[in-house]
C-alpha cells in the first residue's frame, strides 16, 4: 500500500490510462472477433442453405419410395470422399447417404417436420481412423409427393469447421496485431499528452523549490485555470506566515522594548544603594508590571495571528474528498455512499473541525455499513441577519445500534464490537467539535437504510 501511495501523478495517470486503454481495446477486439464469427456462422448457413435447397429441387423419389440423388450435385465436393462437405437424408425406412460420406461417421439426424429447419454444431464427426473432427450441420424437413403417397423426410448438408475456423483465425491474427499497433501508437501520444498536461504543476514545484531557497518570494500568476486557486492559496499561506511571523518579531520586539523600563528602573535602584525594604517593594511592583506587559503581548499576538481559510466552508467538495478515500480504504466490501447534499449548505468554522467530522461519521458508516451510505446535509433558516445553521445526516445499512448502547458507544475508547478494528475515539471526537460549537449529536435507526443514523445539529450563529 505504501508503495501506490507513493506513485507520482505521471505514473498513477500512466497506469489508470494504460489499463483504461487496455480494457477499451480488450474489449474492442472482443467485440470485433465475435461479431466476425458470427457473420462467418450466418454465410455458412446461408451457403448451405442454398445447397440444401437446390439439392432437393434436382432430388426425385423412385415408385417404391426412394431417394435419387441428382447425378451432378450442387457441390462436387459432395461426390470426392473426405471433402468437407456432406448429405444424407433420413425418413421412415429411407437411407441416403452423400459419396464423400465414405469412412465418415456423421452425427445423427432428428426428423424434422414440413419446412422445419435447423442450423447447428459445430457437432463432432469420427472417420474411419477413429479421428474427430467438428462439422456445422443445416437441416431441412420435406415432404415429397410420390406415387406411393407422401414421403416425409429430413434432408442435411454438413461442412468442415475447419474452413471456418480458419478463416476466423486469419482474422484474429490481423485483427490482434493491429490493434497492438494501435495500442502502442496509443501509448506514446498517451505519454507525451501526460508530460505536456503535467507540465504546469512541474512548473509549480520548480517555483516552491525556488521560494524554500529564497530566491522567490511568492509563486507567478502564469498558471492554467485548474491550478490558479492552488496557486493562490499557497501565495496567501506564504504571505500569511510571512506576515504572521513578521508580527511575531515585532510582537517580541515591543516586549523586549516593554521591558527594558521596569529593568531599568531595578538598576537604577540597585546602583541608588536603596533600602532593603525600598527595593523590595520596588521589585514587587516592576514585577506586576513586567506580568501585565508579558499578559498584554501575548494577548496582542493572539488576536493578530491569520485566520486562513475561514467560514464559510463548502461541504460537498470536501465529502467527495473523503469518500473518495473510504472508497479504497474498503474496497471489497463494495460500498455505495450517496450524497443528497443542499447546495447552499456551508460550515462556518474551521476546515480541520469540518474534515473531522464528515470523516468519523463517514468511516464509521462505511466500516458497519453492509452496501449503501446515505449523506444527507440540510440548512436550518436563521432569523434576521443570522448565519444559517446547518444539520449532517449519515445513515448506513449495517446492523444499527441498540438504544441502551448509544451512550456507551459514544463514550472515547469505546468499540462497537471489539472483533472489529479500530481505537474507538472517532464518535468521542465528533461529539467534542459539536459541543464547541454549540451544537448536538443525536443517534437513532435509520429509517430507510435500517441501520445506524448519526445526526449532528450546528445551530443558527454558533
Amino acid at each position: 500500500m505504501r508503495g501506490w501511495r507513493t506513485l507520482s501523478l505521471q505514473a498513477r495517470q500512466m497506469l489508470a490510462a494504460s489499463l483504461a486503454l487496455v480494457a477499451f481495446l480488450g474489449l474492442t477486439g472482443y467485440a470485433l472477433d465475435r461479431a466476425f464469427v458470427e457473420t462467418a456462422q450466418n454465410a455458412l448457413r446461408e451457403r448451405l442453405a442454398n445447397l440444401a435447397n437446390a439439392y432437393i429441387q434436382e432430388s426425385e423419389i423412385d415408385r417404391t419410395g426412394g431417394f435419387i440423388s441428382p447425378e451432378i450435385p450442387p457441390d462436387t465436393r459432395l461426390l470426392q470422399p473426405g471433402s468437407g462437405l456432406y448429405a444424407n437424408v433420413r425418413g421412415e425406412g429411407l437411407s441416403w447417404d452423400s459419396a464423400s460420406t465414405l469412412g465418415r461417421s456423421l452425427p445423427p439426424t432428428e426428423l424434422l417436420g414440413p419446412m422445419q429447419r435447423r442450423f447447428e454444431g459445430p457437432l463432432r464427426i469420427v472417420d474411419a481412423y477413429g479421428m474427430e473432427n467438428r462439422v456445422y450441420a443445416y437441416s431441412i424437413g420435406v415432404v415429397w409427393e410420390s406415387a406411393v403417397g407422401d414421403v416425409p423426410m429430413t434432408l442435411s448438408v454438413f461442412e468442415d469447421a475447419m474452413q471456418i475456423q480458419d478463416q476466423v483465425n486469419v482474422y484474429r491474427r490481423a485483427l490482434w496485431g493491429y490493434l497492438l499497433m494501435a495500442a502502442l501508437l496509443l501509448m506514446m501520444v498517451q505519454i507525451l499528452v501526460l508530460r505536456w498536461s503535467l507540465l504546469p504543476l512541474r512548473n509549480v514545484e520548480r517555483e516552491l523549490s525556488r521560494v524554500r531557497q529564497g530566491l522567490s518570494q511568492r509563486l507567478s500568476g502564469r498558471h492554467p485555470r485548474e491550478l490558479e486557486s492552488i496557486t493562490e492559496s499557497i501565495n496567501s499561506l506564504i504571505e500569511s506566515e510571512r506576515s504572521h511571523l513578521e508580527r511575531s518579531r515585532n510582537t517580541l520586539s515591543d516586549l523586549a522594548h516593554s521591558l527594558k523600563t521596569p529593568l531599568a528602573v531595578l538598576r537604577s535602584r540597585l546602583d541608588a544603594g536603596a533600602s532593603h525594604e525600598e527595593l523590595r517593594e520596588e521589585v514587587a511592583a516592576q514585577v506586576q508590571r513586567m506580568n501585565e506587559i508579558v499578559s498584554y503581548q501575548l494577548s496582542r499576538a493572539a488576536r493578530s495571528g491569520h485566520a486562513l481559510y475561514s467560514a464559510p466552508l463548502e461541504i460537498e467538495a470536501r465529502a467527495e474528498e473523503i469518500v473518495a478515500g473510504l472508497e479504497k480504504v474498503y474496497a471489497r466490501k463494495g460500498v455505495i455512499c450517496e450524497f443528497e447534499i443542499d447546495p447552499a449548505a456551508r460550515f462556518h468554522g474551521e476546515l480541520g473541525d469540518l474534515q473531522e467530522l464528515l470523516g468519523n461519521l463517514l468511516e464509521n458508516a462505511f466500516k458497519w455499513a453492509r452496501g449503501r451510505v446515505l449523506l444527507t446535509v440540510s440548512v436550518e433558516p436563521a432569523p434576521g441577519n443570522r448565519r444559517p445553521g446547518v444539520n449532517f445526516v449519515v445513515d448506513d445499512d449495517g446492523p444499527g445500534i441498540p438504544a441502551d448502547q448509544v451512550e456507551r458507544v459514544l463514550q472515547r475508547g469505546v468499540r462497537g464490537d471489539e472483533r472489529v478494528q479500530g481505537h474507538g475515539i472517532g464518535l468521542s471526537i465528533v461529539q467534542d467539535i459539536v459541543a464547541a460549537y454549540r451544537g448536538d449529536l443525536q443517534v437513532d435507526r435509520a429509517p430507510e437504510l435500517g441501520g445506524a443514523r448519526f445526526a449532528a445539529r450546528f445551530p443558527p450563529a454558533y
